[in-house]
């Protein structure tokens, strides 16, 4: 049997300065927004710390339940509150509970969930397809300083740093909100979305700030709330250097950047802490596009709607997500392997996705995914049946390619481009080819590899199960067959009206270049 490597251990130490442990204790009393705040600031960063120190353990919460400390509603409540030229100004720049069993499978040596069915990675289509974020263009590298006092008085406003004490590393996440506002807003349990972007609009003060200086608060509550998220309430200052030229923000590979940074934090929260940090909506309805287990609700009426994140409720269905850890757990260990989806996108149009055209020269190359001191790697190699090819046996070791991730403070000042300098280069290259080998009937020869290589990972042997935890697989399945029968129906619906539509246009003898653009659905039919 083929030997994985031995799988490096980095923990990290957990030392806060003075302001820094009184910066949590205002969050404990005064961050509004969070529904718990027992994080540290900046969970997976040290300053000035040793890589190796021991790690304090974390205070346990729950019962078997994944929560993601990741608040959307705002994030787009207050970008439609914008102005018209702010939200010009963010669209130019690219933006437009099953986690719990999906982290814990993570493999840090090869960057891939450990799936009884193989290897699984979220590759950069995904990002494309499902985020509409730039997967292509400058890779995310930049200055990282020892303070960023003078730099967020200047970015952001002297506000931001009154009062502290110096060296000023990371934001609350909370005074960027409370600075335009909307400390304290959350959406009601009987409150839509719309009702809740009418609130927040008419609360949303942007006071007498520049435009620039309004664009940049938005972003950084953005990539401290959802791109570049931690188990933390702090936003690290170091992306908000990003935002000092807002035209070259725009060129940047925003998509590459998010997903090297989720994959430098799955390890970490694997196994010792029930929330988890990164772009967590996207690992989600990742999930739900390749295995429809513990599938959230697609909303009718938004099935044309681009990037595929739009089409998902945020709030998914409860018969679905109501359900323990544990059962997702061994859902996943008995999910048929035949109704894995391993290209999900295949109905959709490159024309209605437009960051997918530009990035799709991409989707076939082995790369490395930078984001500052971050740089992971991306082995396409393992997962080439997203790409539609057969899956041929590969030895993990033999891949041979390193990433690396320092998310820690710095006693000075450091600059990722030069210190990066080949691994931009690589990127700037484009990276390398996957080859597809052509002669492979199947990927036989790979699963029995595979399932040889991970045979206690993957509880083969597994066959007997407790009664009550079979009774609440077949109850979890039913759930999930109730929920893909009603997303079903909604899109026969809207399908049968694109058919009526396109016959009625057809009957009035429409010319075609009258009609709309061929979407989706048109496609489809």
């Amino acid at each position: 049997m083929m030997r994985m490597r031995e799988k490096r251990s980095i923990t990290r130490g957990r030392r806060q300065t003075e302001e820094e442990e009184e910066e949590v204790v205002m969050a404990t009393a005064e961050e509004e927004e969070e529904v718990a705040v027992e994080d540290v600031p900046e969970g997976e960063e040290t300053e000035g710390g040793d890589e190796t120190e021991a790690e304090a353990p974390r205070r346990p919460r729950g019962k078997g339940w994944m929560r993601s400390r990741v608040t959307w509603d705002l994030c787009w409540a207050w970008y439609k509150a914008l102005p018209e030229a702010q939200q010009a100004q963010i669209a130019r720049m690219g933006f437009g509970h099953l986690l719990s069993a999906l982290r814990e499978r993570w493999e840090e040596d090869c960057k891939a969930f450990i799936m009884p069915w193989g290897h699984m990675i979220p590759t950069l289509e995904d990002v494309a397809y499902l985020t509409g974020l730039p997967v292509q263009g400058e890779p995310v590298v930049g200055l990282e300083r020892r303070d960023y006092h003078d730099d967020i008085a200047e970015l952001l406003g002297p506000e931001f740093v009154a009062g502290r004490r110096r060296p000023i590393r990371s934001i609350l996440l909370g005074s960027l909100s409370e600075a335009v506002g909307l400390r304290g807003r959350r959406r009601g349990p009987l409150e839509t979305l719309d009702e809740f972007c009418a609130g927040v609009r008419g609360a949303l003060d942007l006071g007498d700030r520049s435009e620039e200086r309004s664009v940049r608060i938005f972003f950084s509550y953005l990539f401290g709330r959802l791109l570049f998220a931690t188990q933390s309430s702090q936003m690290n200052c170091k992306f908000v250097l990003l935002l000092r030229d807002l035209a070259q923000a725009g060129r940047y590979a925003w998509g590459a950047a998010m997903l090297g940074h989720l994959f430098s934090l799955l390890p970490s929260s694997s196994q010792r802490s029930q929330s988890t940090g990164g772009f967590t909506p996207f690992l989600q309805i990742w999930g739900y596009t390749r295995f429809p287990m513990g599938r959230g609700t697609l909303v009718e009426g938004r099935q044309t709607m681009v990037p595929l994140m739009t089409r998902w409720e945020v709030a998914p269905d409860p018969r679905v997500t109501d359900r323990r850890a544990g059962d997702v757990r061994v859902a996943l260990d008995h999910y048929p392997h035949e109704q894995v989806v391993w290209t999900p996108y295949a109905g959709e149009a490159d024309a209605s996705h437009p960051t997918v055209a530009a990035g799709r020269p991409l989707f076939d190359r082995h790369l490395l995914l930078l984001c500052l001191g971050t740089c992971e790697v991306l082995y396409l190699e393992l997962v080439v049946r997203t790409l539609g090819w057969h899956q041929p046996a590969i030895e993990v070791p033999s891949l041979g390619r390193e990433g690396h991730s320092r998310r820690r403070f710095f006693a000075e000042d450091r600059d990722w481009g030069a210190d990066h300098g080949s691994t931009v280069a690589y990127w700037r290259e484009g990276g390398e080819q996957v080859i597809q080998q052509r002669d492979l009937q199947d990927s036989s020869a790979y699963m029995e590899d595979y399932q040889a290589r991970y045979v206690g990972r993957l509880r083969l042997d597994r066959r007997v199960m407790p009664e009550s935890q079979a009774i609440r697989l077949l109850e979890g399945r039913l759930a999930e067959q109730e929920v893909e029968l009603t997303r079903l129906r909604a899109e026969v619906r809207t399908l049968r009206a694109e058919q009526q539509r396109v016959r009625a246009s057809h009957d009035a003898g429409a010319s075609s270049s009258a009609q709309p653009a061929r979407g989706d659905l048109a496609v489809r039919l």
